[in-house]
C-alpha cells in the first residue's frame, strides 16, 4: 500500500474537512490552494503536525441540521504534499488526491469541521480499449473547441493512467458543471463514470461549436 494512502487511512476517524464552493476533488489529481482564513490555517497546521490528510468537500446550497453550510457527503481526500509558508501567516499548499471518501460528519469542534471517513472502492471492472479511445477523443475534441476561443489553452493527457483514473482527471480539469462533476465523483462503476465524462465533454464541445446568435449571418 502506498505510504500516502496509509497516511489517509490513519486519519479516517477524524478527517479534517476543507469545504470549497464549486470544487470537486478527485483521486489522481493535484489541487493547489491558497490558505488565508485563520480556521484553515489552524487546520493545515494540525494536519502537517499529524497525518497530513485532508478532505476537500464541495459546498452545497442551504444549511445542515447543525446550521452549518451543507457539504457533499462523497468527497475526494488526499494528503498535503507541498507547503509554502508566507510571511503574514497565509500559506500555499498542494493536495494530492488519493481516494473517494464517504463522510459521516462529527459534532463541530472549533475552529474547523471534521468527519469520520469511509473509503469507497470502485466496482471491479476491466475497461476495453474502446472506452479509453472514446474518452481521449471527447477530451481532445473539447480542447480543440476551447482553443478556438482561447489560444493559450492546452491539454496533455497522461498516458500512464488507467482509464478510470484518466476519467477522473478529465472530469476535474475539463467538466465545467460542478453538479456533473459531483455525480461523476459519486459513481463507483468505472465504465459508467467514463461514459458520464464522455457525455459531458461532448455536450460542452457541441455548445462551444454552435455559433452564437450575434455571429450568425443575417439574411
Amino acid at each position: 500500500m502506498p505510504a500516502e494512502l496509509t497516511q489517509l487511512e490513519a486519519a479516517l476517524e477524524e478527517l479534517p474537512i476543507f469545504p470549497l464552493p464549486e470544487v470537486v476533488f478527485f483521486p489522481g489529481v493535484k489541487l493547489p490552494l491558497h490558505v488565508f482564513e485563520p480556521r484553515y490555517r489552524a487546520m493545515i497546521a494540525d494536519c502537517r503536525a499529524s497525518h497530513g490528510a485532508i478532505a476537500i468537500a464541495q459546498l452545497l446550497p442551504g444549511q445542515d441540521e447543525a446550521g452549518l453550510p451543507r457539504i457533499a457527503k462523497v468527497v475526494g481526500a488526499g494528503v498535503i504534499t507541498e507547503h509554502q509558508s508566507l510571511a503574514d501567516g497565509r500559506s500555499n499548499i498542494l493536495v494530492e488526491g488519493l481516494a473517494r471518501i464517504e463522510l459521516e460528519e462529527l459534532p463541530f469542534v472549533a475552529p474547523y469541521r471534521r468527519a469520520r471517513g469511509r473509503l469507497l472502492v470502485d466496482a471491479a471492472a476491466s475497461l476495453p480499449e474502446s472506452e479509453r479511445a472514446a474518452l481521449v477523443s471527447a477530451a481532445t475534441s473539447f480542447a480543440r473547441e476551447v482553443r478556438k476561443h482561447d489560444r493559450s489553452f492546452s491539454l496533455k493527457l497522461p498516458d500512464d493512467l488507467d482509464t478510470a483514473i484518466l476519467a477522473d482527471v478529465c472530469a476535474f480539469q475539463l467538466v465545467v458543471d460542478a453538479a456533473a462533476r459531483q455525480r461523476i465523483l459519486e459513481e463507483l462503476r468505472p465504465h459508467v463514470r467514463v461514459r458520464l465524462v464522455v457525455e459531458e465533454l461532448m455536450v460542452q464541445a457541441a455548445a462551444l461549436a454552435k455559433p452564437s446568435a450575434d455571429t450568425r449571418s443575417v439574411n
